[in-house]
């Protein structure tokens, strides 16, 4: 993702503001759902990726939710859990969790903002790049252990494998 620091006219500006400001940027479909939340559409590589992002003046949070369905066979929900502590060991910021209710593989990260911080464009622009970048890197894993009988490490060996040059 690039810098978005160009585009905000003001370093006292509501988190949310800012987020919206990124999304009109990016030209994403996004709806501002209150004062303090926002849902937009990101379109991935592999899928489009439904994000929220949220506001708490209490916990002095931006907490982000990016979702994508999966429904995979119930005989297959315990090596999906399996993948995703996995790969959650493998991430610095942000986790995966299943919601199973939903049918929603959830990353989630929260960016803390203690003692009257201020969000910058570009930790939101981070966080939401990195929100993506991680669905894209392990949802072909979690689509091999969910529905192709492949074994948690060899579908993780994908997402872990580094890719080198262009082609």
């Amino acid at each position: 993702m690039a810098q978005t620091g160009h585009f905000i006219p003001s370093d006292d500006i509501h988190p949310i503001d800012i987020v919206e400001t990124v999304a009109t940027h990016y030209e994403w479909d996004f709806d501002r759902l209150a004062d303090d939340q926002i849902a937009m559409v990101v379109e991935g590589q592999w899928r489009s990726y439904s994000l929220t992002l949220a506001w708490s003046s209490g916990e002095e949070m931006l907490r982000l939710i990016c979702t994508f369905d999966m429904d995979p066979p119930a005989d297959r929900l315990p090596m999906l859990y399996e993948a995703l502590n996995r790969a959650n060991d493998e991430v610095w910021e942000g986790a995966f969790t299943y919601w199973a209710h939903q049918k929603l593989m959830v990353w989630r990260y929260g960016l803390v903002l203690a003692g009257d911080n201020l969000a910058t464009p570009e930790q939101i622009d981070e966080m939401i790049g990195n929100a993506i970048f991680a669905c894209e890197r392990f949802y072909p894993a979690f689509q091999l252990v969910g529905w192709a009988n492949t074994s948690v490490g060899e579908a993780l060996d994908i997402a872990m494998g580094e890719a080198y040059g262009r082609a």
